[in-house]
């Protein structure tokens, strides 16, 4: 005999599947599916790590957990009440006359000129921007952490607060102290004006103060470091405690 099945038999056995499958239903809409492209996040942790620029010849030093961590540790020299004082009586009178005498010496070979817009990078109290004027580069300024009117400015060496192509020099001894040598580097090419001349004063026979966040050992990895820039001349020079020239034009 032929049986027939019932359209209510047909209902039952259609919202029995139905409920039996709305957990896998579920189970595919709301689980993680794989993305179709590559998404990077960068942390704190990511930007103190793999963004330093490191070689044999030049280390980052450790300890620093996080960028504001590096910032106050800078801030902790720029700071101290002991120190602003020395750079403003007895190391003034002592240390102008040697930068002026640089100054001076990148005149004669023209890498500068009293119509040069001129920066001074990690400038503290404004040693070499007072040295440029006095060599008669009246349009200097510096930079630093913490601004000293009229000769210093508020700014961070490794995002410096001025435009593309602002500069036709630029001046600074503060190589050890940048925790990103790249991006110093980088924002020096990025304000330096077409054929604008960089000089910079670092240490490589002996190690530089306790505040340095990174040590150099040749100048070969800071050469590297200037992708737009032509490396004009290395010297040795006594630039307290700093032992070697380099210049760069752009």
């Amino acid at each position: 005999m032929k049986i027939t099945p019932t359209k209510p038999f047909i209902l039952r056995c259609f919202l029995i599947s139905l409920f039996l499958s709305l957990p896998f239903l579920f189970l595919h809409l709301f689980s993680p599916q794989p993305p179709n492209h590559t998404i990077t996040t960068t942390t704190t942790k990511d930007l103190t790590t793999s963004s330093k620029t490191t070689s044999k010849d030049l280390t980052i030093r450790p300890g620093y957990s996080s960028y504001e961590t590096y910032i106050q540790r800078q801030l902790n020299k720029t700071l101290n009440p002991k120190l602003r004082k020395i750079w403003t009586t007895r190391d003034w009178n002592r240390k102008i006359p040697i930068f002026a005498k640089f100054f001076s010496e990148l005149k004669d070979k023209n890498l500068l000129t009293k119509t040069s817009k001129a920066l001074c990078i990690g400038a503290r109290v404004g040693q070499e921007v007072e040295a440029l004027r006095r060599n008669g580069v009246v349009d200097s300024i510096g930079m630093d952490l913490v601004p000293y009117p009229p000769l210093v400015v508020k700014g961070d060496f490794h995002n410096q607060p001025f435009d593309n192509d602002t500069f036709d020099f630029e001046f600074s001894n503060v190589f050890d102290h940048a925790l990103y040598p790249q991006k110093f580097v980088a924002e020096i090419e990025r304000t330096l004006k077409p054929n604008g001349v960089c000089v910079l004063h670092v240490a490589l026979s002996r190690r530089a103060d306790k505040y340095s966040a990174n040590d150099l050992y040749s100048v070969q990895p800071l050469v590297e470091l200037f992708k737009n820039s032509v490396l004009l001349h290395v010297r040795g020079v006594d630039g307290f405690g700093l032992d070697t020239e380099l210049k760069w034009g752009r």
